[in-house]
């Protein structure tokens, strides 16, 4: 069998086609099952600031950016030091809700009088008459009752550094950790202002006593995504659904 040019150039557009949208499907896959954690800039860590020269031929034994106290306990406070902090969240909240409304009308229209005697008009086809007296009832009832109840505990510890010094002295902290396990990545992040009263002698504060916190506690991966609901679930319980 004999193909014209014009149908060998479809079967050969059709080919190139066929054969990018497999090589993007193995992209896509290929992609998919590398679980390399990655980095959020949002909560990279700071490096330390660098320390200025000191002078020269001043004769001063003491150097400013230079000194390091013999009797206090070495604890974060310049920017790029680090910090540990306690994770110890354990928030719980309940919310009860009731409604209940109930609504009833009724109308009553009696038949019009004229000289002492009711008003009607003859039906010729029913072989009656019609009384214009009308009568009107209607009820309506809701009852809503919701009950919520949330219970979130978060503990265990990462390390976090400074990345900014206020002026009052506060410390800005932010820090990521990155944990690859098969079948998906973890990430805790921590960010927030800390005061330096705050901080023990062991270079330790609690997630409690973060201002500002932002604690955040996610994960990518297969096993993300088994627990995740679908687009269509999705579409059955949002607003947008009528029933």
């Amino acid at each position: 069998m004999m193909f014209s040019q014009t149908e060998t150039e479809v079967h050969r557009i059709g080919f190139g086609l066929r054969t990018l949208l497999l090589l993007a499907i193995a992209a896509a896959l290929l992609g998919g099952c590398n679980t390399k954690p990655k980095r959020d800039p949002e909560f990279a860590a700071a490096p330390p600031v660098e320390v200025p020269p000191p002078p020269q031929g001043n004769g001063a034994i003491f150097q400013s950016g230079y000194e390091r106290s013999w009797f206090e306990n070495v604890v974060a406070r310049r920017v790029g030091d680090v910090l540990l902090v306690n994770l110890v969240e354990d928030t719980e909240a309940s919310q009860t809700n009731e409604g209940s409304v109930d609504k009833s009308n009724s109308t009553n229209i009696a038949s019009p009088t004229f000289f002492g005697r009711g008003i009607s008009f003859d039906l010729p086809f029913a072989g009656g008459s019609y009384d214009l007296s009308q009568s009107l009832q209607s009820n309506t009832s809701f009852a809503g009752d919701a009950e919520n109840t949330q219970n979130n505990e978060f503990s265990g510890s990462i390390s976090v550094t400074v990345t900014e010094v206020l002026a009052n002295g506060y410390l800005r902290v932010r820090g990521e950790k990155r944990i690859g396990m098969t079948g998906g990545n973890e990430y805790i992040r921590v960010s927030g202002t800390i005061r330096p009263e705050d901080i023990s002698d062991r270079n330790t504060v609690d997630s409690t006593r973060i201002a500002d916190a932002t604690l955040v506690y996610v994960g990518d991966g297969q096993v993300s995504d088994a627990s995740k609901m679908g687009w269509l679930a999705k579409f059955f319980i949002s607003v947008v659904w009528p029933f």
